[in-house]
Formats: structure tokens, sequence, C-alpha cells
């Protein structure tokens, strides 16, 4: 790739300049991030789809939030949950995965046009493609890695929780036992779940920029790892707003919030046909007899309107990656210099 005189207008941005710029670009490229990104949101959905007849079959329709109906074997509950589990890791495994796998493609289309290079999005899905490999090798590094720190943010909850069994099984008929075994459940269920939200986000930051580290740099997968973690740590300025994670949260919030009110608007369609065919939304049998022919059509509305919008949190992802490279690589300067050198007319 040869570098452009539009380089210079690189510089170190804030984070509403960071913002406003990438949702410039996203509405100035609006048609082809949306062709990109379509293909693989309907990948998503194939998945989910496939994950609810599966369920359906193997495990069968799930109780509500009313619990299992009376007389219900234990071990064939506890094994449907296992199952429902295990199917539920796997999908969630393939969406993160298929997401990187779309965030690399647009981040190779996205990074050289913001350094005024001319680029097809098809050359996104090419080196998407190319580094599959180096890509899915990184996913399961951070999936090991990211299960680490799960475990150790998640074991003060559980072991308060687990304080509260001992409570309930050792204190048995003691109203003041009762009690405090309760409260131990309950302060260990809510630290419990604030440790799992804070690995989710932890994740989510961690490895915001690797995606793009992927897509612009020829390296391999712990080598990517570790830059990817490189480029986020530390603080690139004054104040709490200076560090590289706080950057990042600051940045996933305000476009997940977009994101999160796009899908609500665009799924509507879907949970009109539910609550019309389906009655109750809590009531899994009711929500499962819901006519396909109806169901997919909305929901495949849904993923068309998620489409136009879904490829703006790609896009701030690769202008964040250029800004941090500006700030602590300088490769603002650095195109600069090997921007070629104005030629004035002969007289």
């Amino acid at each position: 790739m040869k570098p452009s005189p539009t380089s210079v207008e690189l510089r170190p941005l804030a984070i509403g300049e960071l913002i406003d710029r990438a949702a410039t670009f996203w509405r100035a490229h609006l048609k082809p991030l949306f062709v990109l990104c379509l293909g693989f949101d309907l990948l998503n959905y194939i998945a989910v789809k496939a994950f609810t007849v599966a369920m359906t079959r193997m495990v069968g329709v799930m109780p509500g939030l009313k619990g299992p109906p009376a007389n219900t074997d234990p071990g064939a509950a506890l094994a449907q949950s296992g199952i429902a589990l295990g199917l539920m890791s796997l999908l969630y495994v393939f969406l993160v995965w298929n997401y990187w796998i779309a965030t690399t493609a647009a981040a190779r289309y996205v990074v050289p046009m913001t350094l005024g290079e001319s680029v097809r999005p098809s050359e996104g899905l090419r080196r998407a493609a190319s580094r599959l490999g180096t890509l899915t090798t990184t996913y399961l590094l951070s999936l090991t890695w990211s299960l680490g720190v799960t475990l150790l943010l998640c074991l003060p909850g559980s072991l308060v929780m687990g304080l509260g069994v001992v409570a309930a099984v050792t204190g048995k008929g003691a109203t003041g036992g009762t009690v405090v075994s309760v409260a131990l459940i309950i302060i260990g269920a809510i630290v419990l779940g604030l440790g799992a939200l804070a690995a989710v986000l932890w994740y989510l930051l961690r490895f915001m920029l690797l995606p793009p580290v992927l897509a612009m740099e020829d390296i391999g997968a712990w080598a990517a790892f570790k830059r990817s973690g490189a480029l986020l740590s530390g603080r690139i300025e004054p104040g709490f707003v200076g560090r590289g994670t706080v950057r990042a949260m600051v940045l996933s919030t305000v476009v997940g919030g977009i994101l999160i009110a796009v899908s609500l608007v665009s799924g509507l369609p879907a949970w009109i046909v539910r609550l019309a065919y389906g009655g109750n939304l809590l009531d899994p049998a009711a929500q499962a007899a819901i006519p396909q022919l109806l169901l997919v059509p909305a929901e495949l509305l849904q993923v068309v309107g998620q489409s136009f919008f879904t490829p703006l949190s790609f896009v701030v992802s690769a202008f964040f990656y250029v800004d941090m490279r500006v700030r602590r690589e300088g490769l603002d300067l650095e195109r600069r210099m090997m921007a070629p050198e104005p030629t004035t007319p002969s007289p």
C-alpha cells in the first residue's frame, strides 16, 4: 500500500471527534459496509436458528420462569440443563469468532480508506480469509486467557454463596442460621453476577483492537495477542479518560447503546409476530409453536436493519486502532515522511 498525501490529516483525536469521524465515514461508505456486514449477520442468524431447532429437538421445550412442572425427574432436568448449557456455549463461541472475522474484514477496508488509499471491500474479505488460521488461534488464546480472568472475578461471589450453603446445611432448624444463609446466598449471587459481568466487559475491552491488528499487521497469533494489549494498556494523556482502557470503555458504551436501540426498533416486526401468535412471551412452548413462515421473514427484516448499523462498531474499532497508533507510535508523522513531495509546475 502506498502512502497518500491525505495522511497529513492524521492527528490525535478526542473521544467526541473519534466518534464523529467514525459516524461520518460510516455514512459516506454505508453501501459497501452494509454489503460487507450482511453476510456475517446472516451467518449469525443461521447459527441462532440452528441453536433454537437443536434445543427443541435435543432438549425439548425448556420450562419458563415458573420452573419445571410437578413430578419432573431431577436427573432428566439436570441432563437437559447440561445439554442446553453446552449448546449455548457453542453458540457463544461461534458468534464471537464470527464477529472477530467480520471486524477484521471491515478493518482492512476502513483503515486504508482512512489513510487515503483506495481499496475494495473484497480486499477485506480476502485478508480475513488469509488470516483465518492466525485469527482462530488468537481467538482460542483469548478464550483461555479470559477463562482464568473469569474464574478469578467470580471467585469471591462463589465463596460467599458456598458459605451460605454451608450455613444452611449446618444450621438446620435455627431461625437465625436460616436468615444468615439466605442473606449470604443472595449477596453471593449478586457478587457472582457482577463478577461475571466484569469478566465479559474485560474481554470486550482487552481484545477490542485485536481484529484491526490482525487485519493490518503481518504478525503471528501470539505477537498479535501481545500487540493488541500493548496498544490499549497504559495512559496516553492526563486525566481519567486518558487511559486506553477507559477510552475503549467509553467508545464501546456509546456504540453499544446505539446498536441496542437499533436492534429494538428493527426487531419490532418479530416481537409483533411473537405477541400475536405466541401470546405469552415467557411461555417457551407457546413461542416454539409460532409458524416459522411468519416468524422467519420478520427476523430477516431485523437482520437487514441491523446490518446497516452494525458496521458502525467496526468503523469505531478501526478508527480507535489508528488513533492509538498515532498517539503511541507517531503514525501521522511516519505517513507524512513517506508521502511523496508535491511537485511544482515548471515555469
